[in-house]
């Protein structure tokens, strides 16, 4: 029997359904991921591989003037973003987002077909699948299509990002470390100006995470930011206030 929650996200600001033992679960990812998203005025954001919706709906429910695209290709998934749509909870911002079902990789007319024309948007986010093949798989087949790399995943996705996007606009995306070369491949002449934080659990740990902003058509030099430290106390669990405040919506995490 397949079993649902429904999840608060941000304090209560927006709702979220899952499924329950099988699938992604959404958590402190698509939460960072939402953060890179600072805008004064409306915007137009596209949630690549958006899954049930949690980092698009975050970006939605944190900035009034956004205006929302879920991209996800599995149908159970892009439903339960529909059903998260439909929560009275999300009743705020349901009118300013909605779901296009359709594989992040289309190119050309097809991808056009799928509601995801030229030029569209200011914003594009993801969060991609970030197993490789050396990594144990799951059984859960849901949960193996949202985790599982490909061969020339980045390329792919960052070239549709590009593609869709208005010159000037950001890219943001959070990965693991291991992908950054492919990932700085990928921006290639598309981007420029990256901004890559490295994440760490806690002093004298390795990266977990790498979160990424670039800029369409930019030709400014890739930085390296100050890392991101999620414990302050190495005995603890405990985020650190600035983390905590990302988590929940209280903060953004803009460009340096």
């Amino acid at each position: 029997m397949v079993v649902d929650t429904i999840d608060a996200f941000h304090r209560g600001r927006f709702h979220l359904v899952q499924p329950k033992g099988r699938g992604h679960r959404a958590g402190m990812d698509a939460m960072l991921l939402a953060s890179l998203v600072d805008a004064p005025k409306p915007i137009r954001l596209a949630d690549l591989g958006a899954g049930a919706g949690a980092a698009g709906l975050a970006v939605a429910a944190r900035l009034e003037g956004a205006r929302v695209t879920l991209v996800e290709r599995s149908p159970d998934m892009a439903a339960y973003a529909r059903k998260s749509l439909e929560l009275p909870e999300n009743a705020a911002f349901r009118s300013r987002v909605g779901v296009v079902e359709a594989d992040v990789t289309l190119t050309g007319r097809a991808r056009v077909a799928a509601g995801l024309a030229d030029d569209s948007f200011e914003h594009v986010i993801m969060n991609p699948p970030f197993n490789d093949a050396g990594d144990r798989k799951t059984p859960d087949a849901l949960k193996a299509e949202a985790h599982a790399m490909t061969e020339g995943l980045f390329e792919g996705w960052i070239r549709t990002a590009g593609a869709i996007m208005v010159p000037g606009g950001q890219l943001s995306l959070i990965a693991r470390p291991q992908s950054v070369a492919e990932i700085i491949a990928a921006c290639g002449k598309r981007f420029g100006g990256l901004e890559i934080t490295p994440v760490y659990p806690r002093v004298g740990e390795n990266a977990v995470r790498i979160l990424v902003t670039a800029i369409k058509g930019s030709r400014a030099r890739l930085n390296f930011r100050s890392p991101l430290l999620m414990h302050d106390n190495p005995e603890s669990h405990k985020f650190s206030a600035f983390v905590d405040d990302l988590n929940n919506g209280r903060a953004a995490y803009p460009r340096g």
